[in-house]
């Protein structure tokens, strides 16, 4: 099913998406890959605030490269998911409603997506130049040191994704196999 929703998300708006579902984000957005999701670990460690307030937000992994002329970003495509997972669920604790990436993630990561009413999307990998076009602006509001990894805000419109893994604790990746699978 598409649905178009908007950025900061609910949580009731985030348990009503489920595994499988066609969404189109409009609204901000953030970047932050390993880097920057290090250097916010540490701040927290430290018993400082974040750089951005996760509470609502999203969470792209996505580092781009450098903005054409007249164009506010580079290519935009997802960095794979599962290096920001010793991180994740403490985010989604703090009440991070959505991250987008590609690829699997943990056990752990799976059940803070459940137990925080939270949503992982997929963005299609290797189709960065296309997904550029739907980001309107892009401002590096933390750790400008990081490059590419510095942590954005981007301000997005029909930005397409696939819901992976949904606070019900449905599964696109186990249960697209499985569907495969019958149907073979």
């Amino acid at each position: 099913m598409d649905k178009h929703i908007s950025a900061p998300l609910s949580r009731e708006e985030a348990k009503s998406l489920r595994a499988g579902d066609y969404v189109y984000i409009t609204g901000k957005i953030y970047t932050a890959r390993d880097a920057a999701h290090k250097r916010m670990q540490e701040a927290l460690d430290r018993g400082e605030k974040l750089p951005l307030e996760v509470d609502g937000n999203i969470i792209y992994y996505m580092g781009p490269s450098p903005a054409r002329e007249e164009r506010p970003i580079g290519s935009a495509g997802p960095t794979t998911a599962s290096r920001m997972d010793k991180y994740a669920p403490k985010l989604l604790d703090m009440g991070l409603i959505g991250m987008i990436g590609k690829g699997k993630r943990t056990k752990e990561v799976l059940d803070a997506v459940v137990r925080n009413g939270a949503v992982y999307f997929a963005a299609v990998g290797g189709a960065g130049a296309l997904l550029s076009q739907r980001i309107k602006s892009a401002r590096v509001i933390a750790y400008e040191d990081l490059g590419t990894e510095a942590i954005r805000e981007l301000e997005v419109e029909d930005f397409p994704v696939i819901v992976v893994a949904d606070s019900a604790g449905n599964n696109l990746y186990e249960t697209a196999v499985k569907q495969y699978q019958k149907e073979s």
